[in-house]
């Protein structure tokens, strides 16, 4: 083969790249400014350290603080919990770092996300809080009580990855665990992935639960199609079982009431490694099983998460026991 023609097939090859990069970036930008306009926000925004932080605050009572899973936004709790609580409550959910509204932060990890909300909640004057955390927003509940001046009154965690887990995640995410695959995988998810794979991805982290019906439409679940929020969302995944390595010999610190509610039939987040340990190392812990149940008890069994909720705040004094006159 002559220098030309292999300087042809060079060229050409990188013209069909270049097209292809191009055509994944205007298609993806084209998904993602669809989709904004979809789902706007819903609540206020506030300013820490030069990022914005969008919260949804609603209801009157005491602070109760609303923090939501991966691959989510507020809206998957509001959406399930906010109508009941504020009856009770002044409700705060959070759009975590990189998620929904938010923007990312540089530092990623559970702990600086803890910081972050928790100075967002200082700005609303938010005094002694009862925190709810789902799934990875349990992880992020954990550290804010380790590690956050203002300290929660109690914690209750649905369903959350508490302890270190045996075996890799899940090789989407392991793909993305690299330089060359954050950049090149957020794109293509935002610009390429069929609605009936979000469906589809839903309808596994219910099981055996049913999807409610609407639910996608309901809590925006596009919004996580966004390559900032793929990005953001798979950085702090990957982290995830290492941070919970670092912080599981500070939970005998944790002296707080705290209540855990979990499916016993959740795959995601298995009880067994889980919320059943930590009920078991941690005196202050209550845990409520759920037979049956999967991974989002707060929509499948919300009767049973609100009275978690309502026993985190019986057994912090922030409402009154049945006992009380």
């Amino acid at each position: 083969m002559t220098w030309q023609k292999l300087a042809a097939k060079i060229l050409i090859s990188a013209a069909i790249l270049v097209g292809l990069s191009a055509v994944t970036l205007y298609r993806a930008q084209s998904r993602e400014a669809a989709i904004a306009a979809e789902f706007p926000p819903e609540g206020q925004f506030l300013t820490v350290n030069g990022a914005q932080v969008h919260a949804y605050v609603t209801g009157q009572g005491p602070d109760l603080i609303l923090i939501h899973g991966a691959s989510g936004n507020a809206r998957d709790m509001t959406v399930a919990l906010a109508a009941d609580l504020e009856q009770s409550y002044r409700v705060i959910a959070f759009d975590r770092p990189g998620l929904g509204w938010s923007d990312p932060i540089p530092d990623q990890s559970l702990r600086s996300q803890a910081l972050h909300l928790s100075d967002a909640a200082a700005q609303l004057n938010v005094h002694d809080p009862i925190i709810v955390g789902q799934s990875y927003g349990g992880s992020v509940t954990l550290a804010w009580a380790l590690f956050a001046p203002l300290k929660p009154r109690a914690l209750v965690l649905i369903s959350a990855p508490s302890l270190p887990w045996p075996g890799p995640l899940d090789i989407f995410y392991r793909l993305t665990d690299s330089g060359i695959g954050a950049a090149l995988i957020p794109p293509l998810a935002s610009a390429f992935t069929p609605d009936s794979y979000l469906d589809a991805t839903i309808a596994a982290i219910f099981a055996p639960d049913p999807v409610p019906p609407g639910y996608a439409q309901a809590i925006a679940a596009k919004l996580t199609m966004r390559s900032n929020t793929l990005r953001a969302n798979f950085e702090q995944v990957n982290k995830l079982r290492p941070e919970i390595v670092a912080q599981e010999p500070l939970y005998p610190q944790l002296t707080l009431p705290i209540e855990l509610i979990h499916g016993s039939a959740d795959t995601i987040v298995p009880l067994v490694i889980h919320s059943k340990p930590l009920s078991e190392r941690l005196p202050n812990a209550h845990l409520t099983v759920i037979e049956d149940a999967g991974h989002m008890p707060h929509y499948s069994h919300r009767d049973e998460t609100l009275a978690a909720i309502e026993h985190a705040a019986q057994r912090s004094g922030l409402r009154p026991s049945p006992q009380s006159p």
